[in-house]
């Protein structure tokens, strides 16, 4: 079996950079190092204070510290690190396309593509290539394609090896996964060589029970669908809000109801403004398009209608307010309390609290943004990614502070739109008296539906309630 002693991983994200961290910290014999093109990323992965590190998650600042400089590494020299390495894991953006054939639901490859061509020019010696990066069904087909006809008469063996972390979990997710998915060409020996080296890998900290190998293919299409059934369980709960709020009842009884059906299980069943992140949505767009490409029209509707709810569920969140709000919030301050798309992350890819912001600056509200990691800057590049007015304008209406107080201050409403922890702990009796009456609450995670009307004061409302 091929003995793995030099990693390299293309791609310092969020998933490139705790992967290959604990890779490091749990397999102190294999040297691994993580390029990007990146400098600022890369300078921020190697900063002198650990806690500066790009990605928050709880417990990644410790796992680098402890591997960094031993056998962790970070840095922009692309060509020599795969040159030296045995295994390459490819994990750079796959986002849905915005232009061509397949805009706004197949992913765009480029990326891919130009790994495989870099990998092709500077590779010497056999190389195990693993796509990490959350790629279509029979991407693996492509790469070995570019790989076997523009290199240098190297050998190149392709695995899937999807990841299944969850943001503010994922070092948890790392160290004791549910399971190691591993696709590989399982038909022939080389392939199968290649699986087990990556299989002693993981085989260093994960039970040889929870590492499954399959084909590639299985491998490739099994993430797109464990993310579709995540994210229609978040959609179905939230179809179910809206009705539990015209009939009378409460959401949350209903899912503890449903949940407590072992066939079911209650994890996923709680509604709320609706799903973000990276994966859910561009996952199933990927999904639909697939189904379309192989003329599966009822498959492909489907799925989509997963995403349709998701965006309802914005909508409808963001329209109660400027309804509850006398049916008007231009030139009233709105406060929003959390950015990011779940708490324990600074990721705010495809967060509600973009959208809902974007569709009350369209109502013409004034907008004031607390998020304990989110950046200033962050927060008005989603906004200018929607291109929906101008960047000027953005910077001019919406407001980002260093504390939920002074957010909330002055403010007719204020809303809760990420799960953070410190806002369960927030004096709410202080925040209803320092704000203009009549104050109302909308709390788009229900995390305060226990409090009552005398505790915090607001007009209150709640998904579901």
């Amino acid at each position: 079996m091929t003995q793995i002693k030099n990693i390299c991983c293309i791609g310092a994200g969020y998933v490139g950079g705790p992967t290959m961290a604990v890779i490091a910290q749990k397999c102190p014999e294999i040297e691994v190092t993580v390029v990007d093109i990146n400098e600022e990323r890369i300078a921020a992965w190697n900063d002198e204070d650990v806690e500066n590190i790009p990605i928050y998650e709880p417990g990644l600042s410790a796992v680098v510290k402890e591997a960094r400089g031993r056998n962790l590494f970070f840095s922009t020299n692309v060509d020599a690190a795969i040159d030296k390495a045995d295994m390459i894991f490819i994990s750079v953006n796959t986002p849905t396309k915005t232009y061509g054939i397949g805009k706004g639901m197949a992913a765009d490859l480029k990326f891919i593509e130009l790994c495989a061509r870099q990998i092709a020019r500077v590779s010497r010696t056999d190389k195990i290539v693993v796509e990490k990066s959350t790629l279509p069904v029979r991407t693996a087909e492509a790469l070995k394609n570019i790989l076997d006809n523009t290199g240098n008469g190297v050998n190149y063996q392709i695995l899937s090896n999807p990841e299944f972390l969850a943001e503010g979990t994922a070092v948890d997710d790392l160290v004791n996964p549910d399971r190691v998915l591993i696709g590989g060409d399982i038909d022939t020996e080389r392939g199968k060589d290649a699986v087990e080296a990556l299989v002693d890998v993981y085989a260093h900290w994960v039970p040889r029970e929870r590492l499954l190998t399959t084909n590639v293919w299985s491998s490739e299409l099994s993430k797109l669908t464990a993310n579709a059934f995540l994210a229609q369980r978040v959609s179905s709960i939230n179809a179910m809000s809206e009705l539990c709020e015209k009939t009378g009842a409460d959401v949350n009884e209903v899912a503890k109801a449903v949940g407590m059906d072992s066939r079911i299980g209650p994890k996923f069943l709680k509604s709320s403004v609706g799903f973000g992140g990276s994966c859910f949505q561009k996952d199933i767009l990927n999904l639909v398009y697939i189904s379309k490409s192989f003329g599966l029209n009822e498959v492909a509707d489907y799925w989509e209608q997963v995403i349709l709810m998701n965006d309802h569920q914005k909508r409808r969140f963001a329209a109660k307010m400027v309804q509850t709000l006398f049916n008007t919030v231009s030139g009233k301050k709105i406060a929003l309390l959390g950015w990011a798309f779940k708490k324990d992350t600074n990721d705010t890819r495809e967060s509600a609290a973009i959208y809902v912001a974007d569709y009350l600056l369209n109502e013409q509200a004034e907008i004031v943004v607390y998020d304990p990691k989110v950046k200033t800057e962050q927060i008005y590049a989603d906004l200018d990614y929607l291109n929906t007015r101008t960047s000027e304008e953005n910077r001019t209406r919406v407001k980002v502070v260093d504390t939920p107080y002074e957010a909330t201050k002055d403010a007719h409403a204020v809303t809760l739109l990420t799960e953070w922890d410190e806002f369960m702990e927030l004096d709410w009796k202080r925040i209803y008296d320092e704000m203009l009456k009549p104050a109302f609450l909308f709390d788009g995670r229900r995390l305060l539906e226990r409090k009552t009307k005398e505790e915090i004061g607001f007009e209150f409302y709640a998904i579901g309630s």
